[in-house]
C-alpha cells in the first residue's frame, strides 16, 4: 500500500486536492490530520482537558459559550473556540511559537495514535493508496514514512493570503498574514519534496481555476501510479512479511532522503 502524503500550506488548495483525490476516478481514502486534531480535543478527551489546563486561566474567551448556541452539546464542556485559541498560537513572536509548541505536543501525539489505527485498518482492506493529508508533514517527520510526497502551491503568496480572506471573513489581514507565516514559505516546501526525487516527491502547482488544478493533478497522479503500480499492492497484502520489509526501507529511505535535505541546507546557510 502506497502512503502518499499530501502537504502545502494554509489556502494553497489542499483541502480541493484531498477532496478531488477521495473522488472517481481516484477513490482514495483520506487520513485528515486536521479532522483527527478536532477529534482529539473535543469535550470529554484528555487533550481538551490538558488545553484548558495550560490556556484557559489566560485565555478568557477559549471556550464557547453554550448559551449563545443552542446546539452545542455542553454535557462533557463547552467546546473550544478555535478561533481564539487561533489568535493565542498563530503568529512569529516568541511567546507565540511557545505557545504552539506546547499546543502540538498536546495533540500530536493522539493525532498519531488514531492516524495508525486507520493505516492498518486501510492496509487490511487492500487499499492501494491511502492520503496522508498533514498540513505540517515536514515539521512533524511523518515525510519519513511516506513512500511519496505531494506538495500544493502557489507562486505568490499573496494568493494565499487573498485566498484565507474570501475563505474565513472574520480574518483580518494581520490574522491572515501570521496563519500563512506560521506555516513556512511553502515554495520551500515544494523545493524540499522535488528533492526527494522521481516519484517520491511531486508539486502540484495551484496558481490558477479548479479546472487547470484537476488538469495539474491528473498529470502528477499518472506519474506516481507508474512509479507504485497496484499490483505491487496487491502483492504486499497478500504477502505480510514482504510489506514489513517494505515499509521499513521506505523509512530508511526517507530518513535518507531527511537528512541529506537537511545537509544540503546546512551547507547553504553556511555560504551565506
Amino acid at each position: 500500500m502506497l502512503l502518499l502524503g499530501l502537504t502545502g500550506s494554509i489556502a494553497t488548495g489542499k483541502s480541493t486536492v484531498s477532496s478531488i483525490l477521495s473522488q472517481p476516478p481516484y477513490s482514495l481514502p483520506v487520513i485528515d490530520a486536521d479532522a483527527l486534531a478536532r477529534k482529539v480535543v473535543e469535550p470529554g478527551t484528555n487533550g481538551y482537558r490538558k488545553i484548558v489546563e495550560y490556556f484557559g486561566s489566560s485565555t478568557p474567551d477559549l471556550l464557547l459559550d453554550p448559551s449563545s448556541d443552542p446546539s452545542i452539546d455542553a454535557s462533557k464542556g463547552a467546546p473550544i473556540n478555535r478561533p481564539a485559541l487561533g489568535r493565542r498560537v498563530f503568529g512569529t513572536t516568541d511567546e507565540k511559537k511557545k505557545d504552539r509548541a506546547v499546543l502540538n505536543r498536546i495533540v500530536h501525539p493522539a493525532v498519531r495514535i488514531e492516524m495508525y489505527r486507520q493505516l492498518l485498518y486501510y492496509y487490511l482492506t487492500g487499499c492501494w493508496a491511502v492520503v496522508l493529508d498533514v498540513p505540517l508533514l515536514f515539521e512533524s517527520g511523518l515525510d519519513v514514512i511516506c513512500g511519496t510526497v505531494m506538495v500544493v502551491a502557489v507562486s505568490d503568496p499573496a494568493v494565499q493570503i487573498k485566498r484565507l480572506r474570501d475563505r474565513d471573513t472574520h480574518l483580518s489581514a494581520e490574522d491572515a498574514e501570521n496563519r500563512v507565516k506560521s506555516q513556512g514559505d511553502v515554495r520551500e516546501k515544494a523545493r524540499r519534496c522535488e528533492a526527494r526525487g522521481p516519484g517520491a516527491g511531486v508539486v502540484v502547482w495551484n496558481d490558477g481555476e479548479k479546472e487547470d488544478l484537476r488538469k495539474e493533478l491528473n498529470r502528477v497522479m499518472k506519474e506516481i501510479s507508474r512509479a507504485s503500480p497496484r499490483w505491487w499492492s496487491w502483492l504486499l497484502l497478500l504477502c505480510p512479511p514482504l510489506a514489513g520489509l517494505a515499509s521499513m526501507w521506505s523509512f530508511y529511505r526517507g530518513r535518507i532522503m531527511k537528512r541529506r535535505w537537511e545537509e544540503e541546507e546546512l551547507q547553504v546557510k553556511a555560504k551565506l
